[in-house]
């Protein structure tokens, strides 16, 4: 039944015109929106009774602003206060400018990713990181893909299709997303043999699976878990050792690889995280790590070790559905420079990881005061995050933000530059870990915006 209030509603291209008066967005943008305000109203009217008086009057100015957040890229730059440094949701790892530079150099043409410009005929992209990666780990050769699933499922593929592969039963990970080892080596097509106990294996254990249909040793790097307490396992030289005396291929995933070496990770107040290098050292035949961990480069699997092993994933059918696109080569290989060149504090998750707490308190006292009297400043612990060091707390510094928390929370996601804080004790917090220099000035103005909105 039709309401007599509905032939007063707004024509739709009249709305949208009078709302394009008050905003910059396109032309679809505001016929959508006043298509949608239109609709509620009309929604509205037809649940009320006939007799009841029912305002009709649609507001042109949240029209407009709806216009603009319908134009705006559903994916787009946030600034991350959260102190989580590798958030997985906010995209991980921030890239370094130099790698910045390279995909937009890359991107704004044409390039050389499958051509030789010596030979003058076709070449292959896999050779624009080899040297790069191989001079980093130590490795005879090495081999990028678009992710570190993708690494392990191609890794397993290559060297272990159709056959047996022994791994920890304490090593079943399950990483983002609820993969599940068992399901990467299913992918692969191998038989996943479990030795040991969730706590402890040991060397016997892998000894006594060993059997006509092995054709791998697993080894998983707990990066995203810890076991503590009674505990044992088998290092990567050990079962390396056990492996090539059995005359079988040994892979280790790492999960995130570190190029930092040891001792720096213990200055920062970092756990000791096994390097790419040292696991490269102990002989595996392949070694699989992040990109955009620890690492700090781009969304990338990496796979190092001897030249068959490696080879032979290279050639597997697999890798043109997991090879990587030119802008991630050119973000990887100037990230991986960067290490080589001595300029790793110009990676923005080593620099973060590295930050002291001494230095954190100046940024924030420096935050603070930019905000005026709501703010605070308090100490806090960051996380690494991303399936990274899961025991590691760093000590940091933060600025607490007077008010309904939920409600600066929310007005702070919907800025232009959305900024993600943490709530705790009913206060929001900004960590300055994960702020960068160049985001401070964002930070004090979307905080001051939604201050005046309150």
């Amino acid at each position: 039944m039709s309401h007599p209030l509905l032939a007063r509603l707004p024509a739709v291209h009249l709305l949208a015109d009078g709302a394009a008066v008050l905003a910059e967005a396109p032309r679809w943008a505001f016929i959508e929106a006043a298509r949608r305000a239109i609709a509620a109203k009309r929604a509205a009217v037809l649940a009320g009774s006939p007799d009841v008086a029912i305002d009709i009057t649609i507001d042109v100015a949240a029209v407009a602003k709806s216009a603009c957040a319908l134009a705006r890229p559903r994916l787009r730059r946030v600034i991350n206060a959260t102190g989580v440094v590798l958030h997985t949701n906010l995209g991980r790892a921030p890239l370094a400018d130099a790698a910045r530079a390279a995909i937009d150099e890359v991107a704004r043409g044409y390039s050389n990713l499958e051509y030789d410009l010596a030979r003058g005929e076709r070449g292959s992209r896999h050779d624009h990181l080899r040297e790069l990666v191989r001079e980093l780990t130590g490795a005879e050769d090495g081999l990028v893909v678009n992710n570190n699933a993708a690494a392990m499922i191609l890794g397993l593929a290559a060297l272990a299709s159709g056959k047996e592969i022994i791994v920890s039963r304490g090593e079943l990970i399950e990483i983002g997303g609820s993969f599940r080892l068992p399901e990467i080596l299913a992918l692969s097509r191998g038989t996943l043999v479990e030795v040991g106990t969730t706590n402890k294996t040991h060397h016997r254990d892998y000894e006594g699976a060993i059997g006509p249909a092995t054709g791998l040793l697993l080894k998983v790097h707990r990066s995203n878990f810890a076991i503590v307490g009674f505990t044992s396992e088998v290092d990567a030289a050990e079962l390396v050792t056990l492996g090539r005396a059995r005359g079988l291929p040994t892979m280790i995933d790492l999960g995130s690889g570190a190029l930092i070496d040891r001792a720096d990770q213990r200055t920062w107040g970092l756990p000791d995280e096994p390097t790419v290098a040292e696991t490269v050292a102990s002989g595996a035949d392949l070694v699989t790590f992040s990109g955009d961990k620890l690492l700090g480069g781009p969304q990338a699997g990496i796979l190092v070790g001897n030249h068959v092993a490696v080879e032979t994933a290279r050639k597997h059918p697999l890798m043109r559905a997991l090879r990587p696109d030119k802008l991630t080569i050119a973000a990887l290989a100037a990230t991986l420079a960067l290490y080589r060149d001595g300029h790793a504090a110009a990676i923005p998750t080593v620099r973060m990881l590295s930050a002291t707490a001494a230095a954190l308190r100046e940024v924030a006292d420096r935050l603070a005061a930019a905000i005026g009297g709501s703010a605070t400043v308090e100490a806090c612990m960051s996380t690494v995050g991303g399936g990274a060091m899961p025991t590691a707390q760093l000590a940091s510094w933060a600025v607490t933000l007077r008010g309904p928390a939920d409600a600066l929370d929310r007005r702070l996601r919907e800025a232009a530059v959305p900024v993600i804080g943490r709530i705790a004790d009913g206060r929001l917090w900004l960590d300055v870990r994960t702020i960068g220099p160049d985001e401070l000035a964002d930070v004090v103005a979307t905080v001051a915006a939604a201050q005046d909105h309150a």
